[in-house]
């Protein structure tokens, strides 16, 4: 099956992830959504998103299960599907419901860095997750209203993540505790042990979509060049098959599978190197690596059984801390047994947004637009 025509069946049989609570997992699926429609023009993909989040935005801009005092940076990725939806259809609500999130983070707990908390009950915990989950919302937020403050702050938040995280040659940690309490923490750096492929490309893709629409007057140099160095050191990490490992620092651990979200999310900043300022070699290189990488996983992940086609290979939930009654140390031989699954939104939302970014990216293109799209 094409993958375009899986993406359609997919969304046509999708049901809400939390019950129809508003959630990052259904953001991520409108992230999809949004890119395909944008690379495509086609009004199906439109049409999704508006028939899926049409049960969970009022008609007052209400949000279905929102509770803005769990301070869950996770429900804030979302709201980039509202401003979208605000543009393209001018409903006012979608514009009301996105300003109640940006609420949540006026209000939001913050470590004395500055960077929010992952969760009110991950107490001073920065996760890379969440950079992903609130900062590209903030900074696309900020230029639809000409707040411009939040935009100063959503740098200085991914400048003091990225310091808080790195540990060399590019690799940043899944997480940071500013308490040193946590057991996962180490008690000098406040880190936590492995470097989580998926971590990493939450991170990547938020620093990607940053870059690509803040003019340059916004993004710092330093800035820039470490986002250029964090994609770099990613490519140099893909594997023969185009893919990439779950646990990214220790590619030869017994039993390191490759991942599918992550390779998705992956394949996405690499194919989105928009205003870095790198050599046109070096441009080339890191989209020639998402290509490899959207290809390896039309080729090896989509798997078609009994007539249903899905995206295998995901990790379905992976976190630090005490979670249903066991606690993630997040050691690297901990992100190797948590459970593998099909079709997870987690999987999907950045697999179309990749392969919606290589349609896109390939649209002058016209002989390997036309290969791609024959897969």
């Amino acid at each position: 099956m094409k993958p375009i025509d899986y993406f359609d069946q997919y969304c046509s049989r999708y049901e809400a992830y939390k019950n129809g609570s508003w959630c990052y997992e259904d953001g991520c699926i409108y992230r999809g959504l949004e890119l395909l429609y944008k690379a495509t023009g086609e009004q199906r993909w439109l049409d999704h998103l508006l028939r899926l989040i049409a049960p969970q935005v009022g008609a007052d801009g209400s949000l279905a299960g929102y509770t803005p005092d769990e301070f869950n940076i996770d429900n804030i990725l979302p709201g980039r599907a509202l401003l979208f939806l605000g543009r393209e259809t001018g409903d006012p609500r979608y514009m009301t419901a996105a300003k109640r999130l940006i609420d949540q983070l006026d209000a939001h707990p913050r470590i004395p860095a500055g960077n929010y908390w992952h969760k009110k009950r991950y107490h001073s915990q920065v996760w890379l997750d969440g950079l992903y989950m609130g900062l590209p919302f903030q900074v696309e937020y900020a230029l639809a209203t000409g707040e411009t403050s939040r935009i100063s702050d959503a740098l200085q938040q991914l400048a003091t993540a990225l310091a808080l995280t790195a540990i060399g040659g590019g690799m940043h940690v899944h997480g940071y505790d500013d308490s040193r309490v946590e057991k996962w923490a180490d008690p000098v750096t406040g880190k936590s042990p492995a470097v989580w492929a998926r971590a990493m490309g939450w991170q990547a893709m938020a620093l990607v979509d940053i870059f690509a629409v803040l003019p340059d007057d916004h993004a710092t140099a330093a800035l820039r060049n470490q986002t250029a160095l964090i994609l770099k050191a990613i490519a140099q990490r893909q594997q023969a098959s185009g893919l990439w490992p779950q646990v990214l620092d220790a590619p030869d651990l017994e039993g390191n599978y490759e991942e599918t979200s992550a390779s998705a999310m992956f394949a996405y900043a690499l194919l989105r190197p928009e205003g870095l300022h790198l050599a046109p070699s070096e441009e080339q290189a890191l989209t020639a690596a998402g290509q490899k990488a959207v290809e390896a996983l039309v080729g090896t992940r989509l798997v078609t059984e009994a007539g249903e086609t899905r995206l295998t290979g995901i990790c379905q939930v992976a976190g630090l801390g005490p979670f249903n009654g066991r606690y993630r140390d997040g050691s690297p031989a901990y992100y190797l047994v948590e459970e593998v699954v099909a079709d997870d939104a987690k999987g999907v939302g950045p697999f179309m947004m990749a392969y919606g970014q290589a349609v896109a990216a390939l649209q002058d293109q016209v002989a390997p637009a036309r290969h791609l799209a024959s897969n």
